[in-house]
């Protein structure tokens, strides 16, 4: 149903608000408040048959356009208005656009909901799920609601405020609306949330939205998360007090690979091991007892978007507490799954890791020999041609192939390697459209957590740079990168809510952990594109 234009009394005062009956009353309340000031714990809106509450059914109230709805509370301090006027995109001119596309936009922080800011940030790394949400309709609440915010953050350059889709989002998971009464005699506000979590059930809404094919249509009977986001994993079970128990084997199906951190951990993929390699213990059926059973994991399906959970937050027991695990676990820009693969989907991957391993480092040779070309060039004049030496009655026959020691066109380069890397993918992955092919993957987004306590400190995203500038494509190839933009550029965005500024790759190391500065949360890898 379209939003209806509505009317609110209060005080005496009227004002002319939207009502979207799609959207939960909450939000229908933060449109009244954003106009009179009312905090939402204090606001009472007359409806037929009563008060508005929050789970109130707009079909039971069936409001209608031009209706009028009367609000009754003590007004607090009204919403300030942002310091400069929103500019949107098509009232700009060439050099206001060119200054406003150097950067993606922030989000407001609406009372601890950093950790929803950075969550959304770093989604925003996957293009594949921008098209699933534009092409997909009807859509449940809550990818509606990401769908019209992604939107709009790309059709304006100020910070965007996320109140609709923050609304949404306590609404359909009722754990973020939760209230910190922590510090007596205080008005209670929001409480800080995890944004590990808030990645969990972000992800699980999105489940129902549908899948898209190679051409970025919506493709029935799939799934997107099932496509993109979501791995298979083979457990084996074997017990190790008695050899003739055969192994019990079990298929799961996962969103995330968790690097575990213990007194030893230094690294990721050692976390990331220590995992997938775990001692249990369980009632043994051959030894009518307890016994110890070693539970080894690995991934059947890679999928094209790999989340990794750096476990920094633990139950204490002695102090019935969760605390944060501020030890250094230093992270890789490149991840090579192969070792978390089972034997089998390692055998598929292999031949086309291989090759694509050597194919990128005869891509950065390249690249290093046309820079130092156009350096060579640029102080070298051009050679004057004769109009006399030209013949006009015969057309000049087009070159294809450079000259002995010069390079050829890159496009040409991309496509004899594609030809033959498509050549080297296993075909049972080929019909597998969402999955890894390579198995190689880059680091594109990561949320990190500041501060020694798990229940408070401040979220941020950050987001590599080439997924805003560097060209993506649905089908695995890489497409044409934007103009200007330098393929060597491995510099990063950081988003601390709506402050956003360049990262450099330097600096990577800094969030690594090992204090309480920033520290790698949720790490979010990219499959490598064979083009």
């Amino acid at each position: 149903m379209a939003p209806l234009a509505v009317h609110i009394k209060h005080a005496g005062k009227v004002h002319d608000v939207e009502l979207d009956p799609d959207l939960p009353p909450t939000a229908f309340k933060e449109a009244v408040y954003q106009v009179t000031g009312v905090p939402l714990d204090r606001m009472k809106v007359m409806v037929k048959g009563g008060v508005l509450k929050d789970d109130t059914d707009w079909k039971k109230v069936a409001p209608k356009a031009g209706q009028t709805f009367m609000v009754i509370g003590a007004a607090g301090e009204l919403p300030k208005p942002p310091e400069k006027p929103v500019v949107f995109l098509e009232d700009m001119d060439e050099s206001e656009l060119a200054q406003a596309l150097a950067l993606p936009v922030g989000l407001k922080n609406l009372g601890n909901t950093c950790y929803m800011n950075a969550t959304i940030q770093a989604m925003r790394a996957i293009p594949e799920l921008r098209i699933a949400l534009g092409t997909s309709s009807p859509l449940d609440v809550l990818p509606k609601a990401l769908r019209d915010l992604y939107n709009n953050m790309s059709n304006t350059t100020e910070s965007v405020v996320p109140i609709s889709f923050l609304t949404v989002l306590r609404q359909v998971v009722p754990q973020f609306g939760e209230l910190d009464r922590s510090k007596a005699g205080m008005m209670p506000g929001y409480a800080q949330q995890d944004a590990e979590e808030c990645w969990t059930q972000m992800t699980n809404a999105l489940k129902e939205v549908p899948g898209i094919g190679a051409d970025g249509s919506s493709v029935s009977g799939k799934k997107f998360v099932d496509q993109f986001m979501t791995g298979e994993m083979r457990r084996e079970l074997k017990c190790d007090e008695d050899e003739n128990e055969p192994p019990t084997v079990s298929t799961e199906r996962v969103l995330k690979i968790e690097c575990n951190i213990s007194n030893t951990t230094n690294y990721m993929h050692t976390g990331i091991m220590d995992a997938l390699n775990q001692k249990v213990e369980k009632n043994s059926s051959s030894l009518m007892r307890a016994a110890m059973y070693t539970q080894t994991s690995r991934m059947s399906r890679l999928p094209s978007y790999l989340t990794v959970h750096v476990v920094r937050f633990a139950w204490r027991r002695d102090i019935g507490k969760k605390t944060k695990i501020m030890r250094k676990v230093k992270f890789v820009t490149e991840f090579d799954a192969l070792d978390i693969a089972t034997p089998e989907l390692a055998q598929k991957l292999t031949p086309v890791s291989r090759r694509l391993k050597e194919i990128e480092k005869e891509r950065t040779e390249r690249r290093k020999v046309r820079k130092r070309t156009k350096v060579v060039q640029a102080s070298t004049p051009a050679p004057s041609t004769s109009q006399s030496d030209m013949n006009v009655d015969e057309p000049q026959a087009s070159v294809s192939t450079a000259a002995p020691g010069e390079l050829e066109e890159e496009d040409v380069y991309r496509s004899r390697e594609l030809t033959e890397l498509e050549g080297l993918v296993d075909p049972s992955l080929k019909e597998d459209f969402g999955c890894s092919v390579t198995g190689l993957y880059d680091l594109v987004a990561i949320v990190t957590h500041k501060g020694a306590q798990a229940d408070a400190g401040h979220y941020m995203g950050f987001v590599k740079k080439s997924v805003f500038h560097g060209g993506s494509s649905v089908n695995g190839s890489a497409s044409t990168p934007d103009k200007g933009f330098d393929e060597d550029d491995e510099d990063w965005y950081k988003f601390d809510d709506d402050k956003v500024s360049i990262f450099p790759k330097e600096k990577l190391g800094t969030i690594d952990g090992g204090g309480e500065d920033s520290s790698a949360y949720v790490l979010l890898y990219k499959s490598k594109t064979l083009g």
